[in-house]
């Protein structure tokens, strides 16, 4: 009986360090945070913001799994095309520093991924868990322009997200 219960309190107390704000939307301001790299060095998202005219900011739940690593490899394909358009790409999961430079090494992605361990990015931009009692983030992406959300996919298109967002770029007033 002892065990039910501290199980139950675990069980509430986890969903309650797991909650979050309601994700971004489209107009929301762009949450001006400080991560760390794959290559271990801290990154101010303002600063990226400011760079070029548009911030891709891609949320998947683990580096080197089936879907993360189609969501990757397809804006890593599409890499030369959102570059001419002005898009700077980062993706942020929960993985450690090491596990997203063997991904990145491993897929030759070309952008910066994030280590966010303490799920300061996650939480800032109100991405939920993928799954229950955890903090791997649900799969999502949102494009910013001028430090505001533009455009916001919160299904995270994986084999095809790069197509999404060049296709978001083509429409008048992006």
């Amino acid at each position: 009986m002892k065990l039910s219960r501290l199980f139950l309190l675990l069980a509430t107390m986890s969903l309650f360090a797991q909650a979050h704000a309601d994700p971004l939307k489209v107009g929301d301001p762009a949450p001006a945070v400080t991560a760390t790299t794959e290559a271990g060095v801290k990154l101010a998202f303002a600063d990226v913001y400011k760079q070029q005219p548009y911030t891709l900011v891609y949320f998947y739940p683990k580096a080197d799994t089936p879907g993360c690593t189609k969501q990757g490899c397809s804006l890593r394909d599409g890499y030369e095309a959102l570059t001419k358009k002005g898009v700077a790409v980062i993706g942020v999961s929960h993985d450690d520093v090491a596990a997203q430079k063997a991904f990145k090494d491993k897929y030759h992605l070309p952008f910066t991924l994030i280590a966010d361990m303490d799920s300061a990015v996650i939480n800032a931009f109100g991405v939920p868990a993928a799954m229950p009692l955890t903090s791997m983030a649900h799969r999502s992406a949102y494009l910013i322009k001028d430090g505001k959300i533009i455009y916001a996919d919160y299904k995270g298109t994986t084999e095809k997200q790069a197509e999404m967002i060049l296709a978001e770029l083509a429409k008048p007033g992006a």
